[in-house]
C-alpha cells in the first residue's frame, strides 16, 4: 500500500504539474510543482528510512548503532534540510512558492484517492 501511495503521489504531482502550465502559462509554476514533490519525496524517503530502521532495530534484525542512530539523525534533521531546500528553490531558482505548496499537497490527494478507492468497495449499514 506504501508503494501505491507514492506511486499515486508522483502522478498526481505531475498532473497538477500540467494543471499549473496551462493555468499560469509560464515555467515557474509547473517547475515549482516539480520542486515540491521532490520536497515531499525526499520527507518520505527519511521518514520510511527512519521506521524501517526502528522496526528492523526493534526486531533484532540489526545490531549496531550506525545505521540506527543515522536513521535518526536523518528523522530529526529533516525539516532543516527540507527548509534549506526550500529556500534554494525559492529564492536562488526563483520557483513559485505556490507551486511548491501545490506539489508538496500531491501526498494529500494521493492518500485522498487511496481512501475514497476503499472506500468505494465497502458497503454502508
Amino acid at each position: 500500500m506504501i508503494a501505491r501511495v507514492a506511486r499515486e503521489t508522483a502522478w498526481a504531482c505531475v498532473a497538477i504539474a500540467v494543471g499549473f502550465a496551462i493555468w499560469r502559462r509560464d515555467l515557474a509554476g509547473p517547475l515549482g510543482v516539480l520542486g515540491g514533490g521532490l520536497l515531499i519525496g525526499v520527507s518520505f524517503w527519511a521518514i520510511r528510512g527512519t521506521v524501517d530502521a526502528l522496526i528492523a532495530l526493534r526486531s533484532g534484525g540489526e545490531s549496531g548503532g550506525k545505521s540506527s542512530g543515522f536513521a535518526l539523525v536523518k528523522f530529526f534533521t529533516r525539516h532543516a534540510i527540507l527548509a534549506l531546500a526550500a529556500y534554494g528553490m525559492m529564492v536562488r531558482l526563483h520557483l513559485s512558492p505556490v507551486g511548491l505548496l501545490a506539489g508538496v499537497s500531491s501526498l494529500g490527494v494521493a492518500v485522498a484517492v487511496e481512501a475514497l478507492r476503499d472506500l468505494r468497495w465497502r458497503r454502508f449499514l
